[in-house]
């Protein structure tokens, strides 16, 4: 995956400026939202579209490849649903192809539908935070490119300073330890989140032995 994606990458945008990504030269993307996802999901049985049970919230978040991402977020008790998908760009009902060449704007992503009667946000935050290196700009282990980048995208103005506030923290916690680098996540107000072709969803339950990236930088966060 990890082959496919940089050559992708390498070989539709060679020479291009990503930060000049915007809304008027992005790719135009589909009307449509892409077909053939299952309405449920693979691990737990649960519901992949809405109506969501009441009361739950969502949460979205980019660590890099979105196929490790989506399994720690699944197993934490609370979490009722996981979605593999696209946010933070322009383009719109974009395909994994298109994500690939940086020209969309978008950060592969996992939304989290949870309950936080059962689980805090802040249980999110610290899976976040924990289990992806935040000071590597655009980048997760071999993995490269905008679509890597490290980011959170918030339901509301609530979890939106929850969210920042932990930022600080976690910095803290870094440099606490030694570490230096700083945190280059992406925080934001964003509701915007297009699903992922359906064979990236549950992808590491449907292929336990398949492609992760996923590595922290060992420091705990500590909210």
């Amino acid at each position: 995956m990890s082959i496919l994606k940089n050559f992708l990458f390498g070989f539709v945008t060679m020479g291009a400026n990503y930060g000049s990504i915007n809304a008027s030269n992005a790719l135009p993307g589909r009307a449509e939202a892409l077909k053939g996802i299952s309405e449920v999901h693979a691990f737990n049985g649960n519901r992949m579209f809405p109506p969501f049970p009441e009361g739950t919230k969502s949460a979205t978040f980019g660590m890099g490849c979105f196929w490790g991402v989506e399994r720690s977020f699944w197993k934490i008790k609370g979490v009722y649903s996981t979605h593999a998908g696209y946010a933070g760009g322009y383009t719109k009902n974009p395909t994994y192809q298109e994500t690939c060449t940086g020209a969309t704007g978008h950060a592969e992503v996992v939304r989290v539908i949870f309950d936080p009667e059962q689980v805090k946000y802040s249980a999110l935050l610290k899976n976040f935070w924990e289990n992806h290196n935040p000071t590597t700009k655009d980048r997760q282990g071999n993995d490269t490119g905008p679509m890597y980048r490290s980011a959170i995208y918030c339901e509301d103005e609530t979890d939106l300073e929850l969210a920042k506030k932990s930022a600080e923290k976690y910095q803290q916690n870094l440099s606490d330890r030694g570490i230096r680098g700083e945190i280059s996540t992406e925080i934001k107000l964003d509701n915007v989140f297009y699903y992922a072709e359906d064979y990236h969803q549950q992808y590491l339950h449907k292929n336990p032995g398949g492609y992760c990236s996923m590595r922290g930088t060992g420091v705990k966060c500590t909210l």
